[in-house]
């Protein structure tokens, strides 16, 4: 006779173990730990049992209908124990070589060769644009459309150069999966030029130089801490990436000589800040304050970690500048270059060498980090001086070129 819930639920475990059939093979085995369904059959000769659930949790309606898709197997000449088995096997493999797990191995191994900044925004692009739609699907199965369903949604909301990012990401993603043998082609590759052409626009920036005034004597209002403050007042005359502003070190800072040396995350290569005497003061100031720790600016955690890439930005946002408009962090640097070459008279290689710009020289070179230093040198304190000016509001008269 066939089982019913009631017989399941009230049968009770005896001295041995018990076997409460169920009709084709499947039956309900009883015994002191538990009770589960077990089904028995034959293949190629030989008697063998597939477990297919645990009571309570398994009804007996479900081990009914698992018994049936069993036997339908079996029926069509596969073992229902070998097919489980492969089932298993490929749901491992399809974890172990889903999109996201050939994504992380592949950050994992370009991690040491890439800024921290870079590593943290590919790690972000992708556990908020990518994983929540790809990340579980076997990086086998994933096609162009698929990929392009992603880049569209970034798209759409606005951020069409992250969209192109996006898209290069998971094409190298795709590439180091063929490297390792986990995927046989790279889909993202057909999507170049799916998305349209991200137009870059320049940072925004002031550089007229009334205007200059104007906004170094709003920087005395400000009332955020007083490493962001001193940051604030250190970007124009420095006029350095803000990258490179925040991670500034205090190993790499010699007060004494007026310089600051470290080597550019973006070119790889070595780069001398001299320093006029109003950045050395700031600085001085300032080190009383945060010397004992790694960072000129420390973040919150003032022992690991610098201040945050957006600091720059939202103190300006604070003091009522658009940073989409009015000025940005890295709009210093076009600030600089404008008004040292058009104001100040100053060369344009100079300019670009203290830019850290790859400038080729004739010999080749494509960047000397002691090229033009003491034109250098006297154009930072230039540049400082001439800040001051504009700050105290008074008349500027175009400085002649410096030697």
């Amino acid at each position: 006779m066939s089982l019913t819930d009631t017989a399941c639920r009230q049968a009770k475990a005896g001295a041995k173990p018990a076997k409460l059939a169920d009709g084709g093979g499947l039956y309900l085995l009883v015994n002191q730990t538990g009770k589960y369904w077990r089904w028995d059959y034959r293949y190629a000769g030989k008697r063998k049992t597939l477990a297919l659930g645990v009571y309570p949790e398994t009804t007996l309606a479900v081990a009914r209908d698992r018994h049936q898709s069993m036997r339908k197997l079996l029926a069509g000449g596969v073992d229902p124990s070998q097919a489980r088995k492969d089932d298993k096997r490929a749901a491992r493999l399809a974890a172990t070589n889903s999109f996201e797990a050939v994504a992380q191995a592949w950050m994992t191994e370009r991690r040491p060769s890439v800024s921290v900044s870079t590593h943290t925004h590919t790690a972000g692009r992708m556990k908020n644009d990518v994983f929540p739609w790809l990340g579980k699907r076997p990086i086998t199965e994933i096609d162009a459309p698929e990929i392009l369903d992603v880049l569209k949604r970034i798209d759409g909301r606005g951020a069409r150069y992250c969209a192109h990012k996006v898209r290069a990401e998971i094409s190298m993603v795709f590439r180091y999966g063929i490297r390792q043998g986990v995927c046989k082609f790279d889909p993202a590759q057909s999507l170049i030029g799916a998305i349209p052409r991200h137009v870059t626009a320049n940072f925004a920036a002031i550089t007229e130089p009334a205007k200059v005034g104007e906004l170094l004597r709003a920087f005395d209002s400000f009332n955020g801490t007083y490493p962001v403050a001193c940051a604030l007042k250190l970007a124009p005359l420095l006029f350095v990436r803000p990258g490179e502003l925040r991670t500034m070190e205090w190993a790499a800072v010699d007060l004494d000589k007026g310089e600051w040396r470290y080597t550019v995350p973006k070119t790889k290569t070595p780069h001398l800040v001299p320093l006029a005497r109003q950045v050395v003061a700031i600085l001085r100031d300032l080190q009383a304050l945060t010397g004992g720790g790694q960072y000129v600016f420390p973040g919150r955690n003032k022992h690991t970690n610098p201040m945050s890439g957006a600091t720059i930005n939202v103190a300006l946002r604070r003091l009522g500048y658009d940073t989409q408009a009015d000025m940005t962090g890295h709009g210093f640097r076009a600030m600089a270059r404008t008004i040292l070459h058009e104001e100040l008279g100053q060369k344009p290689e100079v300019i670009e060498h203290q830019l850290a710009h790859r400038v080729p020289d004739t010999l080749g070179a494509a960047y000397n980090r002691t090229k033009f230093i003491k034109e250098r040198k006297m154009m930072m304190q230039a540049w400082a001086d001439y800040l001051d000016v504009l700050k105290a509001g008074a008349s500027v008269v175009p400085l002649t070129r410096t030697a």
